[in-house]
């Protein structure tokens, strides 16, 4: 089966074919991110209409690279949630007029789905089962996943998701837009051991989180020394580097918790942040110590794309599944909603 994905969830266009003997064929993205840094984050409605720009020519250079034709196509995904609203009705529509005027089942895809399965991409590939780190700027929680659709909320963030508390203590500090890349690019040169910052919810029992309280240390550890004259770049660096430590830490900790508490072998990492280079080598050192195993996708995998949302639309149509006539998208959906299916190859 081939399968064109749309992903189109927030502030990027990803488009990606998907063939389920073959792997993956071709993908490609187009990026918000000059759009909407004058503004400091997303704006809705820009984004709405620079998916509509950009979604169709995207999907004929990405058939073209993939030597795929629209006849040739089996299926057609697309995100059909959590996300903007307006953005995910730009993928829907175009996914499900595209799927009809060429007579294919189409099937709306979980953006967090899209994500946890990610890994599944690289060779080698994780099996189930397996506990999974989701950790992006809209969420972070915990799973235990048993197969596709198979998933039990071990914890999740009662606040701001990681990736959030990471662009806001970044717009706090004056470091531009996406906030996240560049607070933990400049923490790169922070000295360790200036700063120690709390470890949020580490001293209680449970799997959940909660960044913004660090947040709100960060700002004051800065304003301390902007009012004692310590403005300079280093200062700042060595801040951002307490911050991104006491982040890696706790979701480390939070990730052992896990692994110990369901007997599993198996971590996955998956979301924007899992491309963070100091998280996942601190999880490494962990579940080497735990005798277990990390995967996670490449770099390019971490941030929302299409080949995801090609990867796991083309696992739920070959186990039957597609949508009605009727097109939904929603802003929130919980992961619990979703139905198991058998995997079907990969």
């Amino acid at each position: 089966m081939i399968v064109l994905g749309i992903e189109s969830s927030c502030d990027e266009t990803g488009l990606a074919v998907y063939d389920s003997e073959k792997g993956l064929l071709a993908h490609v993205l187009h990026s918000q991110v000059a759009l909407h840094g004058e503004y400091g984050g997303v704006v809705p409605e820009l984004a709405s209409r620079d998916h509509v720009r950009y979604l169709l020519p995207l999907a004929e250079q990405v058939l073209q690279q993939a030597g795929v034709s629209k006849s040739q196509l089996d299926g057609i995904a697309y995100t059909a949630g959590p996300g903007l609203v307006g953005a995910l009705m730009v993928g829907a529509c175009t996914g499900r007029a595209m799927a009809m005027g060429l007579g294919v089942p189409a099937i709306g895809v979980h953006h967090m789905e899209g994500h946890l399965l990610a890994p599944m991409l690289e060779d080698p590939a994780p099996a189930f089962p397996f506990v999974a780190l989701l950790v992006s700027g809209g969420h972070t929680l915990l799973a235990e996943v048993k197969g596709v659709g198979q998933y039990t909320l071990l914890g999740e963030s009662l606040d701001d998701a990681a990736g959030e508390a990471f662009d806001k203590t970044a717009k706090l500090l004056g470091l531009g837009y996406p906030g996240g890349p560049v607070l933990a690019k400049l923490a790169q040169q922070g000295k360790p051991g200036v700063y120690k910052f709390p470890r949020p919810m580490i001293d209680r029992p449970g799997l959940e989180f909660s960044f913004s309280g660090l947040k709100t240390y960060t700002l004051n550890t800065w304003q301390t020394e902007v009012a004692r004259g310590n403005e300079d770049t280093q200062t700042k660096a060595n801040i951002c580097r307490a911050f991104e430590e006491a982040v890696v830490d706790t979701l480390t900790i939070k990730c052992r918790r896990a692994v110990q508490q369901v007997g599993a072998s198996t971590l996955v990492i998956a979301g924007g942040v899992g491309a963070n280079l100091r998280l996942r080598e601190s999880l490494q050192q962990m579940m080497q110590k735990e005798g277990g195993e990390l995967f996670y996708p490449r770099i390019e995998f971490c941030t929302d794309n299409g080949a995801m949302i090609a990867f796991a639309g083309c696992l739920r149509l070959l186990a039957g599944q597609h949508e009605a006539l009727g097109i939904q998208v929603r802003a929130r959906w919980p992961m619990s909603e979703l139905t198991a299916i058998d995997v079907i190859g990969r």
